[in-house]
């Protein structure tokens, strides 16, 4: 069931109805509850078993975890006069080494069962090509393995939640229906965002009155979502799976401007999609986090990361980064530094002070670039991405040493410019591990920017990728409304676009909800004959 789709608006209208007007107040999450596993089950009722082990591994887990600790500081207390303080330290180590097993057994269960599902034919096939390489006659099965519907997102947000209950920074949830919930709530079940326990539960378990307001903000929301899917990112995928399909076949100028394309293609189709999940929550009564913050005008890669899929950067951030760079293996890297004679020198104390968060961040994008698809290209991805990042903050004074030097005034419109340009030729170059079909094909792409571009030839390859001129010329003007919309609330981020239409006159309001209903009635991609994209994120 498509989030796009009419079956989808259906749905959403019935449940809708039965959870505002169920009579027990206090047990409407319930409702939400079976609407969830409905819409699971219409996507695949085959896999229902994976998400409902990943609930019940660990709804289980984080009671043993908050028994473990409940008992122990019953038990502190009891011999709180007798035991010594070394006695009551050597306890609490005891507890906290036992707590770490436990969550440690589920992280292992349910990642291990992503990793299976994801990567095991990466491995086998890499693993046979090492062999033939060595004339080596075993070879390693592969199995017909298909990821279950929103596996990746629904196990970090279950993750998430394990190990917050470890840090004693949220209780267990004792009831497993409503922890169901949580895991299952169906407008993040696709694509996220990724929920923090402490943010999302109690609105999901509070009972919500009917507010029109928000049911008029929700649908606007759900209705921007569908232009920027709809008219813009599955118009654009056309042309870039043409590209895909046969890429060897293509030179250095078709593929710039398939790399641009998919730029704008990933960011409505994603964003897009968040806009409905949202939006829909939000006719519900749940504000769920914003997943985007207008990337493409970071000044630098790390604040591209933070306006990018937020909800997954913080997840990174705090159950990745955060212990990685507070470990004790990393702290003594910086202490062992600063002991050294370059730990003395200006340029040695910076390193000593950031190298640890730096080794950090390359292991986080690592990661991010691995989570994206079992394949070297991804790998790469990942690489890229640490790889930038890391040397910039390593490099950061020698950066501001020299910008002083040539008295570049870092606030000045021009050099802001310069930065946003910058950032996004950076994050283009990651792109292309997306675009290309592998590494060797990203490495090619790479090649040919710099010694195949041909206009003339670009332009006869770009106007035969199943798109016309007014199909091009649709897709150009949604950039141009993504960009004034996105320019309007750069220069004023707590403008909300909904919020300024209510200020407006009533023919003014409604005349802008027609135009956006009118545009995906007849500029919209779908009908007979199209097979509407699944959204990019989906597959991750």
């Amino acid at each position: 069931m498509s989030y796009t789709s009419l079956n989808f608006l259906f749905f959403v209208a019935a449940t809708m109805i039965v959870y505002f007007l169920f009579p027990i107040k206090k047990h409407k999450w319930f409702v939400l509850l079976v609407a969830s596993y409905v819409f699971y089950m219409f996507a695949g009722y085959k896999y229902a078993g994976y998400i409902l082990f990943t609930t019940c591994s660990t709804y289980l887990i984080a009671l043993w975890i908050e028994k473990i600790s409940t008992r122990s500081k019953a038990k502190l207390k009891e011999n709180k006069a007798e035991w010594s303080r070394d006695e009551k330290k050597r306890f609490k180590e005891k507890i906290k080494h036992r707590k770490r097993l436990v969550m440690a057994l589920c992280l292992l269960l349910n990642f291990g069962i992503l990793a299976f599902l994801k990567y095991y034919n990466f491995f086998a096939g890499s693993l046979n090509d090492v062999f033939g390489s060595f004339g080596i006659g075993f070879s390693a099965p592969t199995l017909k393995l298909i990821l279950p519907l929103g596996i990746s997102f629904y196990t970090f947000q279950s993750m998430g939640y394990i190990v917050d209950v470890y840090r004693e920074k949220t209780p267990a949830q004792r009831n497993p229906l409503k922890f169901a919930l949580f895991v299952s709530f169906f407008p993040q079940i696709i694509q996220g965002p990724i929920g923090i326990y402490d943010d999302l539960a109690h609105q999901l378990f509070e009972p919500h009155d009917f507010d029109f307001t928000r049911f008029k903000h929700g649908l606007m929301l759900i209705m921007w979502g569908m232009v920027k899917k709809m008219i813009i990112a599955d118009r654009a995928v056309i042309a870039i799976n043409s590209v895909t399909g046969n890429y060897g076949a293509y030179g250095g100028t078709t593929l710039t401007f398939t790399v641009l394309l998919y730029a704008l293609q990933l960011y409505a189709d994603f964003s897009g999609g968040i806009d409905i999940s949202r939006g829909v929550a939000q006719i519900f009564g749940i504000d769920m986090m914003e997943n985007f913050r207008r990337p493409y005008f970071s000044k630098d890669i790390n604040e591209y990361w933070r306006r990018w899929h937020i909800s997954l950067g913080n997840w990174f951030k705090n159950y990745l980064f955060y212990p990685l760079a507070m470990s004790s293996l990393f702290l003594n890297i910086s202490k062992k530094i600063k002991s050294t004679k370059f730990g003395s020198t200006t340029a040695g104390t910076h390193i000593a002070k950031v190298l640890p968060t730096s080794i950090a961040s390359f292991i986080v994008f690592f990661t991010v670039g691995v989570w994206h698809g079992a394949s070297w290209k991804y790998v790469g991805f990942g690489v890229w991405n640490g790889g930038i990042i890391m040397l910039s903050v390593l490099m950061k004074p020698l950066f501001d040493r020299m910008q002083e030097k040539i008295n570049i005034d870092p606030e000045s419109g021009l050099f802001v410019l310069y930065r946003i340009l910058r950032t996004f030729v950076v994050v283009l170059v990651g792109y292309v591990f997306d675009v290309a079909p592998s590494f060797t094909q990203a490495m090619r792409t790479f090649w040919l920017f710099f010694t195949n571009q041909s206009f003339s030839v670009g332009w006869s390859q770009i106007s035969e990728l199943g798109l016309g001129k007014k199909e091009y010329l649709l897709i150009l003007m949604g950039a141009v409304m993504i960009f004034i919309i996105s320019v309007i609330q750069e220069r004023n981020p707590k403008t909300d676009i909904r919020t300024m239409l209510d200020s407006k006159p009533f023919a003014v309001r409604w005349l802008a909800i027609f135009v956006g209903f009118m545009a995906l009635v007849v500029f919209g991609v779908y009908g007979s004959g199209f097979d509407a994209a699944d959204f990019v994120y989906m597959q991750f």
